[in-house]
């Protein structure tokens, strides 16, 4: 009978209660948080915002749209190398879509880059048989001599089992054979490798590609000297190669090398950020900021890594603009410059808008790629970890409603430390994502069109009812 007295109370007020086109949602203090935060006060605060939701969703879900621009940008620009002209043909095509698609304050803001040049390169097995290695330079590498640098190939399984051996690296090229574990782990023989190795006396140095094995695939990436050692040029070569390389080894067999590259810095180039708006209605300006990089490694089309990332983000605003869906915080669209080697477009974004710091309310950001399952990730106060927990919802039809721990990027994260501003990430499956991150494998073939459509619905309906939330997330 308590029961449905209970059901009878709540059927009353919900007839009585207004639309949000009526009314302001209550404030989320007004809802209350207890024993029954669930289900009641998901509704109590959250209905209002379910109908723009499910139309976001519905739209992003109807078509290939996101993934036709996402091929549009891959086919006609390639790789996007900080620097390059692809990369700044690709900044102008940017602009003039977004004014298309009728989003607001469209604009760049300029930041001055690295500008890493590859060259060609080239690594052969001289002895036993001659045979070429597929291998990618690591960006920021230094070059070989013209003549390139022949010398005995020495393998390590680590660290730890170069410095028992240190003996016997002088003037060997040391190989770093470490299987995949997670990025996090195996990429520090990538970026620090070389400094590792011309410690122990090294000629150069090579390593094993940071992911999983795939189909012969090299992976580049950046890499740093440390500033009390000699510099050593460094390359990236596929985990079969490694792998035939430490059997031939194991055998008593010497293998030599011979690398050539010519890589080199030239001076700092100027780029751009490229920002686009959907200007809040209520409080323009408070922020909530999406992006993604649109600067890529050179040897694939920067697909996955990270066109994806700034196409699917980019959706929620010009999904809002398309269904005439105006939340009270502004929407702020930015592709970031020169995340892959340099982050210059985060810290200049940073630098030029940090007086406004602390206006931004939530910063959210994919570049890890759209592949199945995918999640989404938070980090922030544990006030604002509950918020987000229930405006994903409407994420049900997904499948995505659960929203899990570690949210963030190296885009978002300067001015997320400065303004202390609570961060959200789309993350795809990280072993689809690494066999072909940095690779010449990372193009639009590899990515399914659905998985793009869900990223874009998942992000637009989140990014929606952040946005338009009578509070700010509480930081």
């Amino acid at each position: 009978m308590l029961r449905v007295v209970i059901v009878l109370v709540l059927i009353a007020l919900f007839a009585s209660y207004p639309s949000a086109q009526n009314r302001p949602a209550p404030a989320l203090s007004e809802v209350g948080v207890g024993q029954r935060a669930g289900a009641n006060r998901v509704e109590g605060w959250l209905n209002p915002y379910r109908a723009n939701a499910e139309k976001l969703i519905a739209a992003a879900q109807a078509d290939h749209f996101a993934w036709d621009r996402l091929a549009e940008l891959t086919d006609t620009f390639g790789q996007r190398l900080s620097g390059s002209d692809n990369l700044n043909r690709a900044i102008a095509w940017a602009v003039e879509t977004m004014k298309k698609d009728g989003l607001e304050n469209v604009h760049t803001e300029r930041v001055m880059i690295p500008r890493w040049v590859r060259g060609v390169e080239s690594l052969e097995i001289i002895n036993p048989p001659h045979h070429n290695v597929p291998l990618l330079g690591l960006g920021g590498s230094v070059a070989t001599p013209p003549a390139g640098i022949e010398a005995e190939v020495m393998v390590v399984a680590s660290a730890d089992d170069l410095n028992k051996r240190a003996a016997e690296a002088k003037g060997k090229i040391v190989l770093f054979n470490v299987p995949f574990t997670n990025y996090g782990e195996t990429v520090q023989y990538r970026s620090g490798g070389a400094s590792m190795a011309v410690r122990h006396g090294a000629v150069a140095s090579l390593v094993r590609a940071v992911g999983p094995m795939g189909l012969r695939t090299p992976h580049t990436g950046g890499m740093n000297y440390a500033n009390d050692v000699a510099k050593i040029p460094t390359a990236a070569i596929p985990a079969e190669d490694a792998n035939r390389v430490q059997r031939l080894v194991n055998r008593g067999v010497k293998v030599r090398m011979r690398l050539k590259m010519e890589a080199k810095f030239d001076a700092d180039v100027e780029s751009f950020n490229v920002v686009g708006e959907i200007k809040g209605s209520e409080k323009p300006e408070e922020i909530v900021l999406v992006g993604g990089h649109f600067d890529s490694w050179d040897p694939g089309m920067g697909a996955s890594d990270d066109a994806v990332g700034c196409v699917v983000t980019w959706e929620a605003a010009r999904l809002m603009k398309k269904l005439n869906i105006r939340p009270k915080r502004t929407v702020r669209v930015v592709l970031f410059t020169n995340e892959e080697n340099g982050t210059r477009g985060g810290n200049g974004y940073r630098d030029q808008h940090a007086q406004e710091a602390a206006n931004h309310i939530l910063s959210v950001e994919s570049d890890s790629g759209v592949f199945a399952p995918a999640r989404l990730g938070f980090s922030g106060s544990e006030a604002a970890r509950k918020t987000m927990a229930e405006s994903a919802s409407p994420l049900a039809p997904l499948g995505m409603q659960e929203i899990a721990a570690g949210g963030g990027g190296a885009d978002i994260g300067p001015i997320s430390a400065l303004g202390k501003v609570p961060m959200m990430a789309y993350s795809g499956d990280s072993t689809k994502y690494f066999t072909i991150h940095h690779t010449p494998a990372d193009t639009v073939d590899r990515i399914d069109p659905q998985e793009v459509s869900k990223a874009a619905a998942a992000l637009s309906a989140m990014i929606y009812v952040v946005a338009d939330i009578p509070q700010a997330l509480p930081k």
